[in-house]
């Protein structure tokens, strides 16, 4: 029996049963070998890593890789096995022949990609991962592989070897840079950004040019992605971030504190020299019971020594309700758990300007988390705020309709006080408020 079927699959048999018989066998192989792959290596595959005390090896024997390996096997056998179906029939054995070989080049780089991605998901889960992106040298390894595979392709449907194509390709390198370019442009700036350690996944980045502002989620070989705070994606070419400056705010994130430079505008008709009460009810502050009394014995050792008459006010140093209010601030933010003791830590004043006089906050938060930042700020701003008072000082803001109409309120209790007068005789309402 094995003999005859032996006899009935020689190519050199040209009965047109055996022939038959012969192509009904492939096909039937092909079938069964891919049943089997699937099946049984497959499932027994899937079976073992699933027992298996490590993760790393679930994610690299994927199903879709599983998928894609199985679908080898049928055409392997019709790769080798179209000689024996096709013996008398030249055209179609190398139709079947070369079909079936660029199907293999194919899967072969279908199962190649499956792989780098799974090696890229199993590298992510490292630490490492997040200042050495993988992404962008998997793609410029896959974009050599695809074009090895390309080459491959075209030699076997032309039926051409693979090295003739490369001089070819020589020729047609200025089209091929230009066409490619972004992708050459992204090539080396991936290799500068992941050198010189520019941006990493999980960066806060602002770029104002792409209207970018938020973390980076992917860097790839062409682009970066950015979800900004409202939730939206900005895709950035990643030579961009060469080419263009960017805010990495990373080291904010690493150094534990965020900056707080935040300024209130100081009435200046408010700031004036201390009195002695004024100076006595500061001393029952608890933060600056100290500072009173130091100041006070630095200022009368100063004014001493230069023979000061301080009966007039512009005479010698004197205490005023904004540097004490200054030295307040300070020694409030010194006791503030949310605040950095050991960063830059300042009350200054900024220039004058037609707003009053800003006093600046300038320290660092303990917190870097926004909802956390913002709050510390709240809270800081708001027992500010409401402390300036007892400095007798005043919040500079500029008028609003509340305030131009209790002016003309004003205004029109003074008239209707003195009656009808003539064009010339307003009394007090033509008088600005304040002046007598």
């Amino acid at each position: 029996m094995g003999e005859q079927l032996l006899i009935l699959l020689d190519p050199a048999n040209p009965d047109p049963l055996a022939r038959l018989l012969a192509l009904v066998l492939i096909f039937a192989l092909a079938a069964a070998s891919y049943v089997l792959v699937a099946r049984l290596l497959a499932r027994g595959i899937r079976r073992f890593v699933t027992r298996t005390r490590f993760d790393w090896d679930n994610t690299l024997l994927n199903e879709s890789l599983l998928r894609t390996l199985a679908r080898i096997s049928p055409a392997l056998v019709l790769r080798f096995g179209a000689a024996y179906a096709f013996p008398f029939r030249e055209a179609l054995r190398i139709f079947v022949e070369r079909t079936a070989t660029v199907a293999l080049i194919l899967l072969g780089l279908a199962a190649l990609t499956n792989l780098a991605w799974s090696g890229e998901r199993i590298y992510n889960r490292f630490p490492v991962s997040r200042s050495r992106p993988a992404r962008g040298v998997l793609q410029l390894i896959l974009v050599l592989v695809y074009a090895v595979g390309v080459i491959l392709i075209v030699s076997t449907v032309v039926a051409r070897p693979a090295w003739g194509f490369l001089t070819g390709i020589g020729a047609l390198s200025a089209v091929l840079l230009l066409v490619f370019k972004d992708a050459l442009l992204g090539l080396v700036a991936s290799f500068q950004i992941s050198a010189n350690n520019m941006v990493r996944i999980g960066d806060w980045i602002e770029m104002p040019k792409y209207q970018a502002d938020g973390d980076v989620i992917e860097i790839s070989l062409q682009s970066v992605k950015v979800q900004n705070w409202d939730r939206t994606i900005t895709t950035i070419p990643i030579y961009a971030l060469v080419a263009d400056s960017f805010i990495n705010w990373r080291g904010m994130s690493e150094s534990g504190g965020r900056r707080i430079a935040r300024a209130i505008h100081i009435d200046l008709r408010s700031i004036r020299f201390c009195t002695p009460a004024m100076i006595e009810r500061f001393r029952r502050i608890r933060c600056l019971h100290d500072y009173i009394d130091a100041k006070e014995a630095e200022i009368r050792r100063h004014n001493e020594a230069a023979g000061i008459d301080d009966r007039e006010p512009v005479n010698g140093r004197r205490m005023t309700n904004i540097g004490t209010f200054r030295a307040y601030v300070e020694r409030y933010l010194r006791r503030h758990p949310g605040v950095r003791q050991d960063m830059i830590l300042m009350v200054r004043q900024l220039a004058p300007t037609e707003r009053g006089l800003p006093l600046q906050v300038y320290a660092f938060g303990a917190d870097t988390a926004w909802v956390n930042y913002e709050a510390l700020q709240a809270d800081i701003f708001d027992h500010l705020l409401a402390v300036i008072p007892e400095f007798g000082l005043r919040v500079f803001q500029e008028p609003t309709g509340w305030d131009f109409e209790r002016l003309g309120g004003a205004a029109a209790s003074g008239a209707g006080g003195t009656g009808s007068s003539g064009p010339d005789d307003r009394g007090d309402a033509g008088r600005p408020p304040g002046h007598s």
